[in-house]
């Protein structure tokens, strides 16, 4: 019988096959294309997308903005730079980005004016390049939503653009991601990768994928693992990500307190890169957390092998119900019991091969922690059922399937239109 890995290949095979030609690919990234590529495989959508279309035949360069001409980075795929700049400057940085573009085909990664308005942009240089948005987060959420109101005076807007730190001389101003959420009826395809995403927007639904031969938990020894991380006397609830107020783990650690299980420890891999929140959490409950420092890609499977439980305990706000959060698929593909909460498509993509709990409820994950780590034989069997969903549903195979049919019409629509030499660029 063949293994699920290899009918995921052969599903990927016949849709790389159904293409009409492997047309090369520029995504663009909006501001921060260092970082991206310092931590791409698997801690950014962008990075998941080109694996994807590499998996289809399409050969993928990634541009975008930094700071500085003096960042290095390194990826495995072909990353360009451009320094940025605030606004007027930033039209010349935009300009001399898309000069650097040579693919067929320009896949914008966020509603963005640094990477969508860039993307349209680049149409007045070639008016036949198609444009393809995809969308990960409902931007405006961190920014107030719908309810958000700017200015508040015509004051406000003068001094916010005549001032040389104005806060409207800035590429991405929320004022600017409102107007850019008005442009994405202006892209030729949409991806994206939630629901509530594809309500608002539309769109053809692309899941996250994991790369489940790296995360594959038989390459792994769960006790060497613990052991390696001091780890070997707790039972570990991993979140493997940076903390965040929204991403409920004030929940679990009060879930915790109320356990009152001496041996329970909460690992944090990594920490918050935008403040302090982290010393916030262990000045309130540094009793319940061990924090590992930030890993590479490539030893975060052997860090989660260590867990006996992956928690990812979402509270319900808009910018969570728009997420699909990576963490998920770390446990899954690791075989590991997932402990989650019922926000946005957490319980799609989990089924019934998890631990599902109401959000903002530490009473309810106390209880879902308890029932998992007093029947782990049980949990683990989820667990395991958990990694072939994960491979079915939400491998980087799965992602390149879903991904053909918005390629394919794509290719499509530039038959003819470029030379076979752009295939070798």
């Amino acid at each position: 019988m063949a293994s699920k890995s290899g009918i995921a290949d052969t599903q990927v095979t016949k849709a790389a096959e159904s293409l009409p030609t492997a047309a090369k690919v520029s995504i663009i990234v909006s501001a921060g294309v260092q970082t991206a590529a310092g931590k791409w495989k698997g801690a950014m959508r962008a990075f998941l997308l080109a694996s994807a279309l590499q998996k289809l035949g399409h050969p993928v360069e990634i541009l975008g903005f930094v700071d500085s001409s003096d960042e290095t980075f390194s990826a495995d795929i072909p990353v360009k730079a451009q320094v940025s700049g605030t606004y007027p400057q930033f039209f010349k940085s935009a300009w001399q980005l898309i000069s650097k573009i040579e693919g067929d085909i320009v896949y914008a990664s966020k509603p963005k004016p640094s990477s969508f308005g860039t993307a349209l942009l680049s149409r007045l240089r070639d008016s036949r390049r198609p444009v393809i948005l995809d969308i990960d987060d409902w931007e405006l959420s961190w920014h107030g939503g719908d309810n958000r109101r700017y200015p508040e005076s015509w004051k406000q807007v003068a001094r916010d653009l005549l001032k040389p730190d104005g806060a409207l001389r800035q590429p991405d101003h929320p004022l600017y991601l409102r107007w850019a959420e008005r442009w994405v009826s202006k892209a030729d395809a949409i991806t994206m990768h939630t629901k509530f995403l594809h309500d608002r927007f539309g769109g053809h639904y692309v899941p996250n994928g994991k790369d489940t031969e790296l995360f594959d938990p038989s390459r792994y020894n769960p006790e060497e693992s613990r052991a390696k991380y001091g780890l070997s006397d707790y039972k570990v609830l991993m979140f493997p990500g940076a903390p965040r107020p929204y991403k409920g783990i004030e929940d679990l650690l009060s879930a915790l307190e109320l356990l009152d299980q001496p041996d329970y420890r909460l690992v944090i891999v990594g920490g918050s890169p935008y403040d302090d929140y982290d010393q916030t959490l262990m000045s309130r409950w540094g009793k319940w957390i061990i924090q590992l420092p930030q890993c590479t890609y490539e030893e975060m499977p052997e860090v989660v092998s260590a867990a006996h439980v992956v928690v990812v305990p979402q509270r319900d706000t808009f910018s969570t119900q728009a997420q699909f959060p990576l963490k998920l698929t770390d446990g899954m593909a690791m075989a590991k019991p997932v402990l989650a909460t019922r926000v946005g498509d957490i319980p799609d993509i989990l089924a019934d091969t998890g631990y599902l709990v109401d959000a903002d409820s530490p009473e309810q994950l106390a209880q879902g922690l308890k029932q998992i780590l007093t029947d782990l034989p049980t949990a683990e069997l989820k667990g395991r059922q958990a990694r072939t969903r994960c491979i079915e549903r939400y491998s980087i195979e799965a992602m390149a399937t879903q991904l053909a049919p918005v390629m394919a019409k794509m290719t499509a629509a530039i038959g003819g239109q470029f030379k076979p030499s752009n295939l070798a660029r």
